[in-house]
């Protein structure tokens, strides 16, 4: 595991989590996966289209998730 993703999800993340931090997430993994921190310019397409697909399931996995207790946490706040 990363070490350096952080959950983007209530309780963890009070406020939705943002495109900066769903991109910041998806870069993180792509980087461990791929054992770039910065991928040669033959790779950067590549590297960078994961990136992208990345950040998109992970805002589709964040939209989807019903998080239980959260309405009251909503309320608390």
């Amino acid at each position: 595991m990363c070490r350096s993703i952080k959950t983007l999800r209530p309780p963890v993340l009070p406020e939705e989590a943002t495109e900066e931090e769903i991109r910041a997430a998806a870069l993180q993994y792509v980087r461990k996966v791929s054992g770039f921190r910065a991928p040669a310019a033959h790779n950067r397409e590549v590297f960078d289209r994961a990136v992208e697909a990345i950040a998109a399931a992970t805002a589709e996995l964040l939209d989807g998730l019903e998080v239980r207790g959260a309405a009251q946490l909503q309320r608390a706040g």
